[in-house]
């Protein structure tokens, strides 16, 4: 009993460390933006002194540049955060080196930024600003690197612990996989840096050709070279990148987090590429602040990577072997195809279509268009992805589910887990350069509150998780909406209603049919909790309340009376079959329900954008 108190307390110190650090990273990666910000739009002479501003810690009247005054205050918070962090590895874990050196040496950097901070503050000699604000920037992302590091040691160290106290080992880089990930974090350190100074410098102007400066083969002064090199690191790290992330899905498919994380950094690359190219065309405040909070989170995901590399030790022949495992395979893409669910999300992009056209009262744009179903598939299909990974073990114990490409096996889970996570960055970085940043965010909202609301907390321990569950399939048309009208009002809070109070009954339907598997995989579904004849009931009582809101549409200007008619139409039919389910009961006429309600809310939704184009 001693020795298991014992393990549970050190399992419990290590993922104290583990949330302390996080929070600490957290913080810095939120000083590294704001403070990118500050320096880009120069509104750093905001704030005279130096940690406050004007000797306040609240915002004076009046204050021009107020991510300034923020970026104050989040540096004190994450100074705070980092001493803490540092004081409890040196009280409870002394003797472990990988997680008090690196947050000792962090709290060394912060002290160096603190006097930094002031030197640029107080403004520093113009021909030394850059180059300190380099340096200000290389001791952040060090900071951030170091406190990452620690805190995915220390998950790492308690998840060990609760699964049977696993030695604890040293980092070790054996393979070229893992020599190449060492180079890609120095490469992308380099690029971070000397993209500092090319902003700090003004350097661009100073290079103004592409590839290289204009007519001349060579730059004519220190700012044209540092721009130059600046351009070939990029290129190198684009290529180091792009060639770990092809070795990542031959050689390191079983090493889910070593995956996922390398295939994080590599879309948040392209993603940055992305951002930087619409900065092209200005610098709204929203699109500045995303490009600098992206390169941020390459390096932090580059941190967590070199490190779940370095815990997991493989050597190159483990990597040549699992390699060869891919030789067999075939159909890889079919199999990625069906992670992303393809038939519910063309129902959720007709409810995303129909949102766009009712909101705009015409049919939007082709690009608009094309660049709004493009994200929307991304960020649905990279939700469903993610939703098979997080389910792959009850899968295995559904009939209905047992042949998915991850229990099946003709996936890996880490495969599956990396592409909804590519799927959904993506998505979200697609929406906010193409469409706009609201379509974006309520995207981004989506896929949040399906993956952890819903599939985390929800799915497994309320018989509600299907109604509460069901915000998140109700957004698709709010970013419809968004995407053609940058905004939202409360007629398409109704679309969103719609689809909210037509998901229990579809999918309790689709529950009695597969009550038994359910109960297998011990998911609290209606059906398994409260019998056939309550969800029945639940059921029909949901089908009312669905199609009365359906009817009061017009009242709120959507939809006239060739709308009204269709619903009324398509109401009475979806009420019979409810009525069937609740009165007759049965595999069959539950069957019936679940496949019409699908039929039901696509027609639903034609009929609204025919009655908006029309009248």
């Amino acid at each position: 009993m001693a020795q298991q108190f014992s393990k549970f307390t050190r399992s419990d110190a290590y993922s104290r460390l583990g949330r302390l650090a996080l929070a600490a990273a957290i913080a810095v990666f939120l000083v590294i933006v704001a403070g990118g910000i500050v320096r880009v739009t120069g509104s750093g002479g905001a704030c005279p002194d130096w940690p406050t501003c004007f000797g306040q810690w609240t915002p004076p009247a009046g204050l021009s540049a107020p991510v300034e005054y923020i970026h104050r205050l989040v540096s004190v918070l994450a100074g705070v955060l980092t001493l803490a962090a540092a004081w409890y590895a040196g009280r409870r874990f002394r003797a472990e080196l990988m997680l008090t050196w690196p947050l000792y040496l962090s709290v060394a950097a912060v002290l160096l930024q603190v006097g930094l901070g002031a030197l640029l503050t107080l403004g520093v000699v113009v021909e030394e600003r850059a180059w300190t604000s380099a340096v200000h920037l290389a001791l952040s992302l060090f900071i951030l690197g170091a406190i990452t590091s620690v805190s995915v040691v220390a998950l790492v160290r308690a998840r060990q612990q609760s699964e049977g106290d696993q030695p604890a080992m040293p980092l070790t880089y054996r393979s070229p996989f893992a020599v190449l990930s060492l180079a890609v974090l120095a490469v992308f350190f380099v690029l971070l840096v000397s993209g500092a100074l090319v902003a700090g410098m003004q350097a661009g102007a100073a290079c103004a050709g592409w590839p290289l400066c204009g007519t001349q083969l060579w730059p004519e002064n220190a700012a044209g070279w540092i721009s130059l090199v600046h351009r070939f690191v990029v290129a190198a790290a684009g290529i180091l990148l792009a060639v770990q992330f092809f070795l990542a899905w031959r050689t390191q498919r079983s090493q889910a987090p070593i995956l996922v994380t390398t295939a994080a950094a590599a879309s948040l690359f392209l993603a940055q590429a992305l951002m930087g190219a619409r900065l092209v065309q200005g610098y709204p405040v929203s699109m500045l602040a995303l490009h600098q909070a992206t390169a941020t989170a390459v390096w932090a995901a580059l941190a967590a990577q070199v490190t779940l590399v370095g815990l997991a030790g493989r050597t190159a022949e483990q990597e040549r072997l699992e390699a060869q495992e891919l030789a067999g395979r075939r159909a890889m893409w079919r199999d990625l195809l069906l992670l992303t669910k393809p038939v519910v999300v063309l129902l959720l992009l007709v409810t995303t279509y129909a949102g766009m056209v009712i909101g705009a009262r015409a049919l939007p744009p082709f690009w608009l268009t094309f660049w709004t179903m493009l994200g929307g598939f991304m960020a649905a299909g990279g939700s469903s992805a993610i939703n098979q990974y997080i389910d792959r073990f009850d899968d295995g114990k559904m009939q209905r589910t047992q042949k998915r490409p991850i229990p099946a096996g003709r996936l890996t889970p880490g495969e599956g887990l990396a592409f909804g996570v590519v799927l959904a960055l993506l998505a979200f970085y697609v929406l906010a350069a193409f469409v706009n940043m609201l379509a974006a965010l309520l995207s981004l909202a989506g896929t949040i509150y399906y993956v952890l609301l819903y599939s985390i907390f929800l799915k497994k321990t309320t018989v509600q998780n299907i109604v509460i569950g069901g915000g998140a399939g109700s957004i698709p048309p709010l970013v419809g909406w968004a995407a053609a009208t940058g905004g939202l009002n409360v007629p398409s809070l109704f679309l969103f209603a719609i689809v909210f109070m037509w998901t229990p009954p579809h999918f309790w339907a689709l529950a009695l049919v597969r009550r038994k598997d359910y109960a297998r995989a011990g998911v609290p579904m209606l059906p398994v909790i409260r019998g056939e004849k309550e969800t029945g009931w639940q059921i029909f009582i949901y089908t009312l309340e669905l199609v009365a809101l359906t009817l009061l549409l017009p009242l709120f200007g959507l939809g006239g009376a060739l709308y009204l008619v269709g619903a009324a139409l398509l109401g009475a039919w979806l009420i019979y079959s409810a009525w069937k389910v609740w009165k007759l009961g049965g595999n069959k006429a539950a069957w019936k329900m679940y496949r019409f309600s699908s039929m039901y809310l696509f027609f639903l939704f034609v009929a609204l954008m025919v009655d908006r184009l029309l009248l």
